[in-house]
């Protein structure tokens, strides 16, 4: 007799699908219900809709974050919450979502919980988010001081000599293409503007602000630890720091690596010192009778250094305990890798702009021959309007460009003489911030002033001074590059000047003073209330802001002296559009622009 058995059921398999998209399913529908049927409190900011659990508006963001902003600031405006990856972040933006945000107290929020996990492996321990508060005002305080007017003065022809050697190709990088120069090497040609920015700024800051030892171990093999650093600011970190992931690895033995090298330099510099004070001793005890003369002999016969490792050295904290080695070779590794992807990524900004404006290149060459150079030094140059005896430089009129002359080096107070220079970098660093979003983790319940909102201790705050920066609200035409408006008291300068005013009447009123000292040295109040706050502001506001603006300027006034520049295809007005495929805004890799020498 046959017998027939019933077929088997879903394999294990199949059924583990099905319930996982069954899962899937549920936690979707009952995300969905929850944000639409069950109603927020009055106290909670309205909340952006998303699909995906956990996951929330990551991708939107991520994408665009300043377009995501303004696409939802219109919507719900200044105050949102947002989803990232199971954190509740809540923006403030305006003026007054700036002043709360970066003006906050220590005790309220703080910036240590949040970017901790994603710093401490690249820096070190015991430095910026890995010590309490106060002890990292003072290492701020530290770094402040040694950028004294002293120090920024001997930096400039530092800086200018390091462009020069890279262009002509003796700067110990790869050249990124530019070959430009004399010697047989080519007069024009295209650079990937990106990387040659990025290692021009690179040895600009290390041989000003890290010293002659620092800069001439910036070989093959330092840049490869550099990027092994580098790659720990990676958005997979900032998320889920915990992964141990093989670039991770990477970015931990470069950090060891790193730290020993600095580690070695301030050794060798310790026993320098020792040494001449040896000498010293020795010479004093010798020669006894001539007492008078060799009292004004001491250490500071030693040649001084201006830079950023002998102003560490010397430090002391508070309480009297110098600042152990280990903590300047983190300090050190902190400034090489913290300001140099807002450095890089601006002088890439502002040299794309350059090339799209090719009159504002020749303007700002004008600039330096009618600002720098005496009269008598353009006699006899056909370009020159004498007529008012002043040598005012004119341009070719078939050309447009003006005859390359002879320029002086270039000197610290010559960057005052240039205000155009200074615009283009103002404008460039306002339209092209590298930082689009800045975070506090909220420590107690927080009272949003004007509004019902109490913020609790699940939101992450997130504050961005690009959104003011690029808005037609305080900038006429905000997101267009035009360095002009800088110039002369604008109407740029106009809303900057009516902000800072209206904060000041505010703080007279509240019987508070006009400047706030966090720990590193006093800073305007109300510098959190103006709409072009490209350094941050408030306790963790930029310490660097003088260098940079030091350091991008004399790199574009030698480039510009050097070179003509334009587009690939001759284009003008265009730039490429933003990456941010990484944690910083910057120009897409590979952007390209076009050069060509000067002519005598």
């Amino acid at each position: 007799m046959l017998s027939f058995t019933a077929p088997d059921g879903p394999s294990p398999l199949m059924r583990a699908v099905a319930y996982t998209f069954a899962g899937l399913t549920l936690s979707l529908v009952f995300s969905a219900v929850r944000q639409l049927w069950f109603p927020r409190s009055r106290t909670e900011p309205p909340a952006i809709f998303h699909w995906i659990p956990y996951v929330g508006s990551a991708i939107a963001y991520g994408t665009d974050p300043v377009a995501f902003f303004e696409k939802y600031r219109a919507k719900y405006g200044d105050i949102f919450t947002f989803t990232l990856f199971g954190r509740q972040i809540t923006c403030y933006f305006g003026l007054d979502g700036n002043d709360f945000i970066l003006n906050g107290k220590h005790a309220d929020m703080n910036a240590e919980e949040v970017y901790g996990p994603l710093t401490t492996p690249v820096f070190g321990k015991d430095v910026i988010y890995d010590c309490p508060n106060a002890k990292l005002m003072e290492q701020k305080k530290f770094v402040k001081f040694g950028l004294t007017q002293k120090a920024l003065e001997a930096h400039v022809p530092l800086i200018e000599r390091e462009v020069v050697k890279y262009i002509m190709g003796d700067g110990g990088g790869a050249g990124a293409g530019w070959t430009g120069g004399k010697n047989g090497m080519e007069e024009e040609g295209i650079v990937d503007i990106c990387a040659a920015m990025a290692e021009i700024t690179l040895f600009t800051a290390a041989r000003s602000l890290q010293g002659k030892e620092v800069r001439e171990k910036l070989t093959a093999e330092m840049a490869d630890l550099y990027h092994d650093l580098d790659m720990g600011f990676s958005p997979v970190n900032f998320l889920f720091p915990w992964l141990p992931l093989p670039r991770n690895r990477r970015r931990d033995i470069a950090h060891a690596k790193m730290r020993a090298v600095y580690l070695n330099i301030i050794q060798h510099r310790r026993d320098e010192q020792q040494h001449h004070q040896i000498q010293h001793q020795r010479q004093h005890s010798s020669r006894a009778h001539d007492i008078t003369k060799h009292e004004s002999t001491t250490l500071t016969d030693i040649p001084e250094e201006h830079d950023m490792l002998a102003n560490l050295m010397a430090s002391v904290y508070k309480n009297g305990t110098p600042v152990p080695d280990s903590e300047v070779a983190n300090m050190m590794i902190t400034l090489l890798m913290g300001g140099q992807h807002s450095s890089s990524s601006a002088g890439a900004w502002i040299m794309l702009e350059l090339a799209a404006h090719p009159e504002v290149v020749e303007e700002l060459y004008r600039e330096q021959v009618d600002n720098l150079l005496p009269p008598s030094a353009l006699k006899g140059d056909d370009n020159v309007d004498d007529n008012d005896g002043t040598g005012t430089i004119t341009s070719d009129e078939k050309t447009g460009k003006t005859k390359r002359h002879a320029l002086p080096p270039l000197k610290y107070a010559d960057l005052d003489k240039l205000p155009l220079l200074h615009s283009v970098v103002k404008e460039t660093l306002r339209l092209h911030g590298s930082i689009h979003s800045i975070m506090r983790k909220v420590k107690k319940p927080l009272p949003v002033p004007g509004t019902p909102y109490v913020l609790g201790t699940d939101k992450v705050l997130l504050a961005s001074p690009m959104v003011t920066a690029v808005s037609d609200e305080f900038f006429e035409d905000g997101k267009v590059w035009n360095p002009h408006r800088w110039m002369g008291g604008g109407t740029t300068a106009a809303s900057e000047s009516i902000a800072d005013d209206e904060e000041k009447k505010k703080n007279e009123e509240r019987g508070e003073k006009d400047t706030v000292d966090y720990g590193y040295g006093a800073v305007p109040r109300s510098s959190t209330r103006t709409p072009y706050i490209p350094f941050g502001a408030g306790r963790h506001r930029c310490i660097g802001e003088k260098f940079a603006y030091l350091n991008l300027g004399v790199i574009v006034a030698t480039l510009v002296r050097e070179f003509e520049l334009g587009t690939v295809d001759g284009s003008r007005g265009v730039v490429p559009r933003t990456d941010h495929s990484s944690m910083f805004a910057r120009p897409p890799a590979g952007s390209m622009i076009r050069w060509r020498r000067r002519r005598e």
